[in-house]
């Protein structure tokens, strides 16, 4: 099983590389609201900080005016991770994610998809540690 880092990051040095779903945001923000907590960890790549999974738990923390963001840095370049398309026929590689990161051009909702052994999950991030 690898190991992890799991840290709280400054929301500010995070970096989105796809879009979200209104409705499916709201919904996430009033759950982490009425719980209290964020339940797993976004996953984010420890070189550029540039969010891979966790889109929808990021948005919804920055619109709570949340500091910082539970994160499980990881090694993107390593071969424990693969992406993938949501979208069946079309494909993504993690250099374009990366690009999409870095430059703010953000890809469409549903983009990548990435498959990661043991993510950690289950970890409820109390919401006062966040603020």
């Amino acid at each position: 099983m690898p190991n992890y880092n799991i840290k709280n990051i400054a929301i500010g040095l995070l970096k989105p590389h796809e879009e979200t779903c209104p409705i499916h945001l709201q919904n996430l923000r009033d759950e982490i609201k009425k719980d209290g907590c964020v339940k797993d960890p976004i996953i984010v790549d420890k070189n550029t900080m540039v969010i891979l999974d966790g889109h929808h738990r990021y948005n919804s923390l920055k619109a709570m005016n949340c500091k910082f963001c539970p994160c499980c840095l990881v090694d993107y370049q390593s071969d424990e991770i693969d992406v993938a398309c949501w979208r069946e026929g079309e494909r993504i590689t993690k250099e374009q994610v990366i690009a999409a990161g870095l430059s703010g051009k953000l890809l469409p909702q549903k983009t990548s998809r990435h498959l990661i052994s043991n993510r950690p999950l289950g970890l409820n991030i109390l919401l006062v540690d966040l603020e």
